[in-house]
């Protein structure tokens, strides 16, 4: 979950407003500073409705701990009530929503506590869900209580399903058919994929898939959490074009930002604290951790290679 936003005072936010333009190489990447409703709110992009893909990882009203700087600067949400968060979520989905093109398509990360009320506003705006995608990872934090969290929401909704961007090569992989069972029928398929590969699945998950944290190399100095470049690297993929505009309402840690300039999308991001945004923004300069399609065509499989029997 990226870094952000805004403490329950708004008014404290609008005047702080720098843009932080980042332009390395030949891409286009901007990062404005402030609470990303006001942002949102006067982008021509948004009201010119330009968008072509939204994806958005926003607080999630579990009181974390986004200063680790200590410069007063940062998002806090300890003192959120549940209809306050509610509103603040619904108000910052509308301006993405009003902001998408008609090819254009939206995701939010997010745990169990919200999932349902966004799912259920969203479709109340007419926006289709295409995907209820969950991104899952070993490290959930231990309990007793309960059954452990190890798992995230990647909720995929589009403008218009008949319309909406979607390119599934860039992220196809191996099929279980062919990595566990060497069936040969996953070798002549006929519903257009190559030999032996598929669409991934709607559970995400494998190498590179894990939580950012420990000394994972692609881990930022003094982030609360981030989602790896291999999660930001499926969706831009497969749901926006090279040279579309891609928006990120919470840049936190920039991992948005880098993936779409990598991939020569245009950017734009929102982030509460002038200090993170910095650091996303250099973040962008430097690129991926990761090569980019790095696991393109490989295998999620759980099970190993089974033996064929002898005959």
């Amino acid at each position: 979950m990226p870094t952000t936003q805004k403490s329950p005072k708004p008014k404290a936010s609008r005047a702080r407003s720098p843009d932080h333009r980042v332009k390395p190489g030949g891409g286009d990447a901007r990062i404005f500073v402030g609470d990303c409703r006001d942002i949102l709110a006067t982008l021509p992009e948004i009201k010119k409705s330009q968008l072509d893909l939204v994806f958005a990882d926003p607080p999630f009203n579990w009181a974390r701990d986004y200063d680790r700087d200590r410069t007063g600067e940062a998002w806090d949400d300890s003192a959120m009530s549940a209809d306050d968060y509610l509103k603040f979520t619904y108000d910052w989905l509308d301006l993405c929503a009003h902001g998408l093109k008609d090819t254009g398509s939206i995701w939010v990360n997010i745990p169990d506590d919200w999932a349902a009320e966004i799912v259920v506003h969203l479709k109340a705006r007419g926006l289709s869900m295409v995907n209820w995608c969950v991104w899952h990872y070993r490290f959930g934090q231990n309990t007793r209580s309960r059954f452990i969290n190890s798992k995230v929401h990647a909720l995929y909704f589009c403008k218009d399903p008949a319309r909406r961007t979607w390119n599934p090569d860039p992220v196809l992989e191996t099929s279980d058919r062919r990595a566990i069972y060497s069936d040969p029928r996953t070798e002549d398929k006929r519903d257009g994929m190559p030999a032996g590969l598929r669409v991934p699945m709607d559970v995400w998950y494998g190498p590179y898939w894990g939580r950012i944290q420990g000394n994972n190399k692609e881990r930022r100095h003094k982030h609360d959490n981030q989602l790896p470049e291999v999660y930001l690297e499926r969706v831009i993929a497969s749901t926006s074009n090279a040279g579309e505009l891609v928006l990120d309402p919470f840049a936190g840690s920039g991992t948005t930002g880098v993936i779409a300039h990598a991939m020569g999308r245009k950017f734009i991001g929102c982030e509460y604290s002038p200090t993170n945004a910095e650091r996303a923004a250099e973040r962008i300069r430097s690129g991926p951790v990761r090569d980019l399609g790095t696991l393109r065509g490989q295998s999620t499989a759980i099970h190993p290679r089974r033996r064929k029997h002898a005959d």
